[in-house]
Formats: C-alpha cells, sequence, structure tokens
C-alpha cells in the first residue's frame, strides 16, 4: 500500500464554521470528505485524528446576537447545536469538537500572542486602509476588487484607522517560497497552489492582527484593549485542540501530519498565513492544504431569494445519508466546483447504488440461498479455479492498491471510480459464469468456486465502500453472515480466501430500492411548490440571511438635499473586456441618455436588466472603470445567505417616467 506524504500518521481537519449561518451543503461536503479520508486512513492502520468545530468570535457574531437580543455566547450555543446534529445524521466519526469560546482555546490563542510578541513577529502600529467588515479583513489596495470591492465577498469596503498589532508576514515571503517549491503537493489542486504561488510573489505585507473596535472576541494579553484577530483565533483552534503546547500532548503526534481541508475561498488563510504563523512559533507548517469547490444548483447559483439552497437534513430525511454522501464524493473531481442536481442524484442510485453494488449483493445471496441453503463451503475451493475466477481475482487485488493511491491524493471521485469498476466486473462474471447452470448440473462443485469468488468480491467492497458508506457497508457485512464490527477490519490484513471457514449468509432488504422517477418527480414538483409559496409569503427561514447592520452618522436633510436620485430606464446592459463583474448600462433618464459602470454581472442577464426602471444616483462624480467612464450610480439592496451574496435592483411601481425625480 502507498505510505503517506509523510509519515504514518493522519490528522484532518476541516475549517472551523463560523455560527452566524445554518449547516448548508458547503458545511457538508467538507465535513462528508474529511470523514471519508479520516475513516480510511483508520482501516489503512495509521494514527488518525479527525477534527472539526465551530468558529465563534468576530464582530457577525456580536451583531447577530444584538439584532436578536441575546448575548453572543448564547447565539453561538444555539447554532452548535445545529451541526452537531447534522453529523449526527451524516454519520461523521469526528474525533474532536473545538469551538473557539472553550477555555482549552482560549489559552493557546493568548500562548500564540504572547510568543510572537516576545519574537518580535508581532509589533504594535497603526493600520489606515480598506477594511470589509462581513469578511472582518482589512485588504490591501492592490487586492482591490472592481468598484472598491472586497475581492473575496464582493461588498463594498470601508476605509479605517486604527492602533493595530501586526504579524511579520513579510518577514516569511521567501521562506514560504523556498517550502512551496520544494513541495508542491503542500496545496492542491494545482490551480491552487499556482493562486497561492503567485499571491507571495507578488509581495507580502505585514498582516493586522488585532483590533480595537470589537469586543466579541480573545483579549490580547497584557493590552486588553485590542481583541485578537478573529482569522488569528481561528486558525489555532487547529493545533489547540491537540493539547498544545504541554509536554506530552496528542500536538506531538498529531501535528507533524497535519492536513487541511478547505473551501477554495480560504485558501491564502490557510497557506500563507497560517505556514508564516506557523515557521514564526517554531512549527512545521501542514503537510497539505486541500482547497474544494463551490456547488452550484441545476446550474444556478445557490441563494434563499431562489428558494434553491439545498438543505442537507431534507436530502438525509429522503434519500438516507449514504446516497448523499456518495453522490456528493462521486459526482465531481474533488477540487472542483459541482453542480448539484437532485435529479441528477436519484439517477445515481438507480444505477450506481441500486443497479450495481445493490444488484450484485442481491443476485449472489440469492443463489446462495437457492443452490446452496444459504451456506458456503471454506475457501479452499479456490484450489480448483480457473482463468475467469483468477482474472477477477487479481482485479480485486489491484482495487485495494489503486483506491489507496488516489485516496493519497484526496481524489474521492478516483476511489470510487476504480472500486466500481470492480463491481461491475462482479456482475459480468455472473453473466459470463450463469450460476444458474451450473446449479441444474455442477459435477465438479464449479459452483462453489463461483459463488464463493462473488462472496469474496462483495466481502471486499463491503471494506472498502465502508469510508464512503459506513451504514452500507454494515448492511452488506450483515447479509455477508460476518459478525466482526466492520470499524475494526484493516486494508494491510486483507488477503483473497482469508475468511477460511465456511459461512452462512442472511439475505435481508434490497440494498438501494429504485426510485420510481414520475411518482418522484410528482413528490418533487410539490417540495418545489411548498417553498416558492413559502418564499412568496415571506416565511423563508430569514434568520439565516445576514447583512451588514453597520450605522451610518446621523446627516441633516440638507446633506439628502444635496443627492439627486431619478428614476433611470435601462436600454443596453453590455460586457465590459476583461471584466468579469462589470456591466456598461445605458440609461434613459427622460431628459437625457447617459452610461453607468456597475458591478452586477454575477447577478443578472442583460435580458434581466433591459426595460426595468431603477433609481440611479445621478450627480456622482464620474468615475473611470476598465476604461469606460460611469456617470452615476444604480441603488440596490443586498444580503448574504449560507450560499453567497443576494442583489434585488432598487426599481419603482406603476407607470413613473424615466426622469422623475425621488425626494
Amino acid at each position: 500500500m502507498n505510505g503517506n506524504d509523510d509519515n504514518s500518521g493522519f490528522y484532518i481537519t476541516t475549517p472551523i464554521y463560523y455560527v452566524n449561518d445554518v449547516p448548508h451543503i458547503g458545511h457538508a461536503y467538507t465535513t462528508i470528505a474529511c470523514d471519508a479520508l479520516s475513516r480510511w486512513h483508520r482501516m489503512r492502520g495509521d494514527g488518525t485524528r479527525f477534527l472539526t468545530g465551530t468558529d465563534e468570535h468576530g464582530q457577525k457574531i456580536q451583531q447577530a446576537a444584538e439584532k436578536r437580543g441575546m448575548k453572543p455566547i448564547e447565539l453561538c450555543d444555539e447554532v452548535v447545536m445545529n451541526f452537531k446534529k447534522l453529523w449526527k445524521a451524516l454519520g461523521i466519526s469526528n474525533d474532536d469538537f473545538i469551538r473557539t469560546t472553550e477555555e482549552r482555546h482560549i489559552k493557546v490563542t493568548r500562548y500564540f500572542f504572547e510568543k510572537l510578541m516576545a519574537s518580535d513577529d508581532i509589533y504594535k502600529g497603526l493600520y489606515e486602509g480598506w477594511y470589509c467588515v462581513p469578511c472582518e479583513t482589512y485588504v490591501p489596495d492592490a487586492q482591490m476588487g472592481e468598484d472598491m470591492l472586497c475581492p473575496d465577498c464582493k461588498r463594498p469596503l470601508a476605509r479605517m484607522s486604527e492602533e493595530s498589532y501586526f504579524f511579520r508576514l513579510s518577514k516569511y515571503q521567501e521562506a514560504l517560497i523556498r517550502r512551496y517549491e520544494a513541495r508542491p503537493d503542500a496545496i492542491m489542486p494545482r490551480v491552487r497552489y499556482n493562486e497561492v504561488m503567485n499571491f507571495i510573489r507578488s509581495g507580502l505585507q505585514d498582516l493586522s492582527v488585532s483590533r480595537t473596535t470589537l469586543k466579541w472576541g480573545i483579549p490580547v494579553p497584557g493590552d486588553e484593549r485590542h481583541t485578537v484577530y478573529v482569522w488569528l483565533d481561528a486558525l489555532i483552534n487547529y493545533i489547540s485542540a491537540v493539547g498544545y503546547p504541554e509536554p506530552g500532548g496528542k500536538w506531538e503526534s498529531c501535528w507533524p501530519c497535519v492536513r487541511h481541508m478547505v473551501g477554495k475561498d480560504i485558501i491564502r488563510f490557510h497557506a500563507v498565513i497560517w505556514p508564516a504563523v506557523l515557521m514564526a512559533m517554531g512549527l512545521n507548517p501542514p503537510v497539505r492544504v486541500f482547497a474544494h469547490g463551490w456547488w452550484t444548483v441545476e446550474g444556478d447559483k445557490m441563494s434563499k431569494s431562489k428558494g434553491n439552497v439545498v438543505d442537507p437534513f431534507e436530502m438525509v430525511d429522503i434519500y438516507g445519508a449514504d446516497s448523499f454522501r456518495y453522490f456528493l464524493l462521486r459526482e465531481v473531481p474533488f477540487g472542483n466546483d459541482g453542480d448539484f442536481s437532485e435529479l441528477g442524484m436519484v439517477n445515481r442510485v438507480n444505477s450506481d447504488l441500486a443497479n450495481d453494488i445493490g444488484n450484485l449483493l442481491n443476485r449472489t445471496l440469492q443463489m446462495i440461498e437457492k443452490y446452496r441453503g444459504g451456506c458456503l463451503p471454506p475457501s479452499a475451493v479456490f484450489e480448483r479455479s480457473c482463468d475467469a475466477d483468477a482474472a477477477l481475482r487479481g482485479l480485486a487485488e489491484k482495487t485495494l492498491a489503486g483506491m489507496d493511491s488516489q485516496m493519497s491524493d484526496f481524489s474521492m471521485d478516483g476511489a470510487l471510480k476504480t472500486l466500481w469498476v470492480l463491481i461491475g466486473a462482479g456482475n459480468k462474471y455472473i453473466d459470463e459464469t450463469q450460476p444458474w447452470k451450473l446449479g441444474r448440473d455442477d459435477p465438479d462443485d464449479r459452483l462453489d468456486i463461483v459463488l464463493r469468488t462473488l462472496w469474496e468480491v462483495l466481502r471486499l467492497a463491503s471494506m472498502l465502500i465502508f469510508p464512503f458508506m459506513p451504514e452500507t457497508a454494515a448492511r452488506m457485512r450483515s447479509q455477508l453472515g460476518l459478525e466482526e464490527d466492520i470499524s475494526v477490519e484493516r486494508y494491510p490484513d486483507w488477503k483473497w480466501g482469508a475468511h477460511l471457514e465456511p459461512v452462512s449468509v442472511k439475505k435481508g432488504g434490497v440494498l438501494f430500492p429504485r426510485i420510481d422517477i414520475p411518482k418522484w418527480k410528482a413528490d418533487y414538483d410539490a417540495r418545489m411548490k411548498s417553498r416558492a409559496e413559502a418564499l412568496s409569503a415571506g416565511s423563508g427561514n430569514v434568520s439565516a440571511v445576514s447583512f451588514d447592520t453597520e450605522r451610518k452618522p446621523a446627516i441633516e436633510i440638507d446633506d439628502f438635499k444635496k443627492l439627486e436620485i431619478r428614476v433611470a430606464r435601462i436600454e443596453s446592459a453590455e460586457k465590459i473586456e476583461k471584466a468579469s463583474k462589470l456591466y456598461k448600462l445605458g440609461l434613459d433618464l427622460g431628459f437625457e441618455r447617459r452610461f453607468i459602470v456597475s458591478g452586477i454581472r454575477e447577478f443578472f442577464t442583460p435580458e434581466q436588466l433591459i426595460g426595468k426602471k431603477i433609481l440611479v444616483l445621478c450627480n456622482l462624480k464620474p468615475a473611470v472603470f476598465r476604461g469606460v467612464e460611469s456617470n452615476g450610480m444604480l441603488l440596490a439592496a443586498e444580503a448574504r445567505d449560507g450560499s453567497g451574496e443576494i442583489l434585488s435592483l432598487a426599481v419603482v411601481d406603476g407607470d413613473f417616467p424615466p426622469g422623475a425625480p425621488v425626494h
């Protein structure tokens, strides 16, 4: 079997999930992937640890709690339970669950800060720059998006100035470059490696790691006017959860083999800031940071306002945890973006699960019961096997090595494809050997060899499928007559024919009943109709939608009178070359026509815009974006749900003429 990147240990972490939202498909995807990897490595015999948890400090938590009239910790306690319930429903086998509000974490975060200050890797200074409140991060000028937007969440930035402690990130630029040039597999997939290396080579600036405007967080040791920057606080969870820096703590065996699984939007925090902080602490950076992609739904961005957000609890309730797990891990090459389709999942259930593995188990057990009364002789019958048997045996033995290689690269879709080649070969073997004929006339006990060969394939398949579909693996084992707990099995101990004694099978219910498509479609349409009616009635889960609640200073009426806001009709919407988010909008203002540039392209097609009567700030000083002059700014409402930003244009009802003023 393939070795691990550094040693026989395997410590895998999810990002800790921010508790201002309900769990969604993105949370489920990351955690299921880490669960499959941790289960695989346990069965390899590696010293394995799997951590997940919640990120509970920061301005967004404080604001959300205030809005609901709660203390921040009360809000955290409430949302944390949703995550723990989902992990139970999905069969997640994490060894630990860390919360950044726990004393064990606070203690280590303060230790980090003190040690970095003592080594002069953290110093006090004055920060003035652009700040994104939702992301709780300062954004260097060179990284600002179009229209002065945050490069990550695409929302407006605010200019801020405050005293701050800084981490000397620039000091570790060359060390990071050397490390990643020597170990390109430390960041995966390759596209993320290239992204991170380009970012580092463009020049790293020292990082602000404290705030004076926020109290819901960990106070800076010795200067409690400052609170530790939420992202530094959050990253430290990976090592605080394993007992650092106590002698003899779990960290001594876990930290040399730590791997982080994250979404692609937070790769820089984990592959730039965190490794530099660890170097400053004299600790090894992560063995690997793997950034997976995002999910859309039926080709569209997920949004509660559209009613297309995938609820993991609902998917488990309708299809079962294993079907949902299988679809997420099999459907998309791991690391790429994916498109979720419920019909696609139904088709996977019917083809891969019902037709392939379910059919192989059902056919085999039926024949063992029919022709051998449910009992198989010992594996010594293999001594009389033929070429067809040997070919299937050889494929089975190669399958384990092939899957191990795929899992070493975090290619879970590839590992499942490799396993399904074996399952397909098992079904083909039945068709070729025709056991039903041997059952009528079998002078040489050939049927015993065929049935035992199929049973061995299924025994191996049940072991190999366990990390991905643990419930299914246990059900298969039970029907195959194996009483041992599958979780204690180890891949290096697996040998073809190792189960020498006779076996009695216990055929049970169908592993995966086929889903009737017409009936499913009727049920699906009814669910979508109910969801649309709930949204139309305003009864959607608005508590999971967040927005910027920062209040602006009070102004005089004369200040407002300076704004010239008018109704404008959109006549044209043209894409701007080399600007993925910008439209050049042609407007009819009644008394004149003009153009404005707006960063709304990811939310609307030209067809959705043309003809709309919107509100425009007309007396804004002209500005040039990508070589196009913009004379004005449209008005829109924005919020954010679990899938991203929601945007709605400010429009007018009725037959108002273009140019009508707004008072």
